[in-house]
């Protein structure tokens, strides 16, 4: 019966959608992207050593500079634009931003990465470090400076092979992806300004394996602060409770770290409390860094703060959460008041059919070099980045950088050979999106 009911032409569509699709074979050009990678790997060591010898911590604002200046020849080289946006009105260096014109009508891209790391000039952890022949360590060899070799090693490849003519590519290197200056509105102007440009944006920030398959990111949840602050009466401890007393601050706020844990978990959305202090007085540092609180046991704490983040992978998750907190805090309770405040940071990165269809296009890559399909990575087991500022305008790919370990420690180390392989998938996948028309806007 129910084969009666199907057409013959969709009957045959279905019984090929069942056949695996055969890889087409690397072209000639793609041969060459291919033996380019190979062929200058002891170039790009050598590049990466010096990329993270020169400290780079996002507020050594000299040392963000010099990594753009060791930049600059090597894309200027390929035939890039390059210029520098400084963001000292933020309090950070600024960004690298190089450009090359392409053939008219087809797809722009947007390449992402950062020149900064978490490692300022006081971290003991400054060198490059080759500790096997497939490992290296030091600070930012992954993040983000693999990232950046394993893009310029795949525009090479395309300037060997003759693609990188014809494509039309802007590159985006921030200075402070780290710790993004702020207001955001001024730190991150050129870089949504370039994702409303663009047809396609690839991240080049690490790749996340999980038991050992590289994964495809088309999400990334967002990263945002939160600070409650509780004051109440402080007084003898004896009277603690008591209707003239209250309950002073530290009850309260824990009532309400409680209430968030119990209330909040949806998919996708955690809330951490990353510091809480209490006492007669209290005060979290304006570097977020360290908190000061004085107080005896028998004083009744009059002050409270606890602060925290909030990652969600949609606006709406994130709409929802805040509603929920600030119903919470604002519960009543004796003897004090509760004040919440947002520090909105990365935005998400949603999983869209566009992010989706740009995985598909990698994977005909992964089939034409003979890897294995990169599944779809679970977006809690990747932090916040950059191209969740475009994302909203332009179908986005992250994790083309290196894979690594130990990211953000003093014990960050890369996987040299994913080095490689980054590399020619970003090489192949770049010239295949590069032939394809521009979206009409």
């Amino acid at each position: 019966m129910i084969k009666a009911l199907l057409s013959a032409p969709f009957a045959l569509s279905l019984f090929l959608a069942a056949i695996p699709a055969q890889a087409a074979p690397p072209s000639k050009a793609e041969r060459t992207m291919i033996a380019t990678v190979d062929a200058e790997q002891a170039r790009h060591l050598a590049l990466l050593e010096k990329l993270v010898n020169q400290n780079s911590g996002t507020r050594n604002l000299a040392g963000v500079r010099a990594v753009h200046d060791m930049l600059v020849p090597e894309f200027a080289a390929l035939g890039f634009t390059v210029r520098w946006v400084d963001q000292s009105a933020v309090g950070r260096a600024g960004h690298f931003i190089a450009e090359h014109k392409g053939k008219p009508g087809t797809k722009r891209l947007l390449l992402i990465g950062h020149l900064d790391t978490v490692f300022e000039l006081d971290h003991p952890f400054q060198k490059y470090e080759r500790i096997s022949a497939d490992k290296a360590r030091g600070p930012g060899v992954a993040d983000d400076k693999g990232g950046v070799v394993a893009m310029l090693a795949a525009l090479r490849a395309m300037h060997k092979a003759g693609t990188l003519k014809d494509a039309n590519i802007e590159v985006v290197l921030t200075g402070d992806e780290e710790e993004a200056g702020l207001p955001l509105s001024i730190a991150r102007a050129d870089l949504v300004a370039a994702g409303k440009r663009a047809d396609a944006a690839l991240d080049f920030e690490g790749l996340v394996q999980d038991g050992g398959t590289d994964m495809g990111s088309i999400a990334r949840r967002s990263a945002g602060n939160w600070k409650v602050t509780v004051t109440a009466r402080s007084a003898h401890s004896s009277g603690i409770f008591s209707a003239a007393a209250g309950e002073g601050a530290i009850y309260p706020l824990a009532a309400i770290l409680t209430a968030f844990r119990q209330e909040l978990p949806e998919p996708n959305l955690t809330f951490n409390v990353g510091m809480v202090a209490g006492g007669a007085s209290a005060a979290i540092a304006p570097s977020g860094a360290n908190a000061e609180a004085t107080g005896k046991s028998n004083i009744i704490p009059g002050q409270a703060v606890a602060m925290g983040d909030l990652r969600a992978l949609t606006p709406e998750s994130i709409a929802r959460a805040e509603a929920k907190m600030r119903a919470i805090v604002a519960r009543p309770f004796n003897g004090g008041t509760a004040a919440l405040e947002f520090e909105d940071k990365y935005p998400p990165m949603a999983p869209t059919e566009g992010n989706r269809a740009l995985l598909a296009k990698l994977n005909g890559v992964n089939a034409t070099l003979g890897l294995p399909e990169m599944p779809v990575l679970d977006p809690l087991k990747r932090g916040a980045g950059d191209v969740s500022f475009v994302a909203v305008d332009v179908d986005s790919l992250a994790g083309l950088g290196a894979a690594s370990s130990g990211d953000h420690t003093a014990n960050e180390t890369v996987d040299i050979p994913s080095l490689w392989r980054q590399a020619k998938r970003a090489a192949l996948l770049m010239t295949r999106l590069s032939r394809e028309p521009a979206v009409k806007r």
